[in-house]
């Protein structure tokens, strides 16, 4: 043993990792990965739960605060964008420190814009303080693509669309949980007391830190690879994939940030109707990414994802529907419906990642472990591009209700244009990825056939 090895054992360091080993893995893997999967999720969950912050924030935010709707807007805003960008650091993250370090790490980081927040919530506070309130919150951004980075490593391909969508979608709810605190405190306390709601979340980081330093662990097998982020960098697949997941996880998100808004601002909501309302949909939508992509893992990415787009695409046109008509009630089921489409996009897109990079080993003649570690090597890289790429689509979606908001008075063209956006989704979903053309395997195939995740038998990046 190194003395490297020697000094991380100390650490909670692993020094052999092979997931692909049946035998491995029913002895001691799938325990471990389980493991840390759970305390991957809960630490992921606050995270999520203070990047939304401001989503729930600014329900609390009355005339005597002095902030206009697109003013809000662009508080709910500032967060995304910020946290798209700090993805692509915290991938890398998880390679340079381990995974259970980084995450102990990027816990604790969530306390400076939970802590910042406490102090200046109140009347009188200059709107330049509470944008950049709001962007120290965007590190809650972060830890979505570490965290996926992490867990991505500790299972088998076989299991990749289960685990990951299990991992994210125990995150994502930390979007309607916070939502749910909010509605308590407005409830209870009334909209003068958002305090409240961190007083909740300011302990609860406290608990995701010590049970991730207690009970995680740090893999040695996974090195920070300047290679395979710039071969991740190169391959249009990255790209074509950071489009999609524009489409999926950018409209969860952004959706999230701004249904509240669009409930006062659109139909006449107050702060307590909004917050009884609004954590509906990214509830479904959290727990819809697991069977998006346990739906990937048996029918294949590609396919659920076209659905998914598809049906995106119908339920926005409800949406345009109901907003033209003033229909509440078919406006919301419009709008949960998007909700719980783009979750169970975000778990099938996800899906895809693992399977391009094992397909394209396989088609270089790479099998076994081989194929399998070549893999983890470029999905691992490109999750944390797809993932800071597919964020700013929730920074499209709340300036684009800014803008609609501020020129028509109504969230109606935003719609329009993301309406505009899933059919494009749809036409390169399926020109990428499912287009049959003679002599060729189509993408999108179960399991155990070429293009299984996504990728065509021909495509060579």
């Amino acid at each position: 043993m190194t003395a490297a090895a020697r000094a991380r054992r100390g650490g909670r360091w692993i020094e052999r990792w092979d997931p692909e080993d049946e035998e491995f893995w029913q002895r001691t893997g799938r325990r471990t990965a389980t493991r840390n999967l759970v305390f991957s999720i809960l630490s992921e969950h606050v995270g999520f739960s203070v990047w939304s912050l401001w989503s729930v924030m600014v329900l609390f935010m009355g005339p005597e605060y002095g902030v206009d709707v697109a003013g809000k807007f662009f508080l709910a805003a500032v967060p995304t964008l910020v946290g798209a960008v700090v993805r692509v650091p915290y991938t890398f993250a998880v390679a340079r420190f381990g995974g259970r370090n980084w995450t102990v790490v990027s816990a604790l980081l969530l306390l400076v814009p939970s802590v910042a927040a406490a102090f200046v919530m109140h009347p009188g506070t200059s709107y330049a303080t509470f944008v950049a309130v709001a962007a120290l919150t965007g590190v809650g951004g972060g830890n979505f693509a570490s965290s996926m980075t992490n867990i991505n490593s500790y299972y088998p391909l076989r299991l990749k669309g289960w685990a990951l969508g299990l991992n994210a979608g125990g995150g994502n709810l930390g979007v309607p949980v916070l939502q749910l605190v909010a509605l308590l405190v407005i409830g209870t306390a009334g909209a003068a007391h958002p305090r409240y709601v961190l007083a909740v979340y300011i302990p609860l980081t406290v608990v995701a830190a010590v049970c991730s330093a207690l009970f995680m662990d740090n893999l040695a097998p996974v090195r920070n690879d300047t290679g395979a982020a710039r071969e991740a960098a190169k391959d249009r697949h990255t790209w074509i994939m950071s489009f999609l997941y524009i489409g999926t996880f950018g409209s969860f998100i952004g959706y999230s940030f701004a249904f509240g808004l669009v409930l006062q601002s659109q139909f006449g909501r107050t702060p307590l109707q909004a917050a009884s309302l609004t954590f509906v949909g990214p509830l479904l939508g959290s727990l819809a990414r697991p069977a998006g992509g346990r739906l990937a893992d048996r029918l294949g990415g590609a396919r659920v994802t076209l659905w998914t787009f598809l049906a995106m695409g119908a339920a926005t046109g409800a949406v345009v529907g109901a907003a033209v008509a003033g229909s509440l009630p078919l406006f919301l089921a419009g709008f949960v419906a998007l909700f719980v489409l783009g979750g169970a996009g975000n778990g099938s897109a996800y899906r895809m990642i693992p399977g391009i990079h094992h397909d394209r080993a396989l088609a270089m003649g790479l099998r076994g472990e081989a194929a399998a570690a070549y893999g983890r090597r470029l999905s691992g890289a490109a999750m944390g591009l797809i993932g800071a790429v597919g964020a700013l689509g929730g920074l499209g979606i709340n300036l684009a209700f800014r803008q609609a908001f501020l020129t028509t008075g109504s969230g109606t063209p935003a719609f329009v244009s993301f309406l505009v956006f899933y059919a494009a989704c749809s036409a390169v979903t399926w020109a990428v990825y499912l287009r049959r053309r003679p002599g060729r395997a189509a993408a999108g195939a179960p399991a155990g056939r070429a293009g299984d995740a996504g990728l065509p038998a021909h495509a060579r990046g």
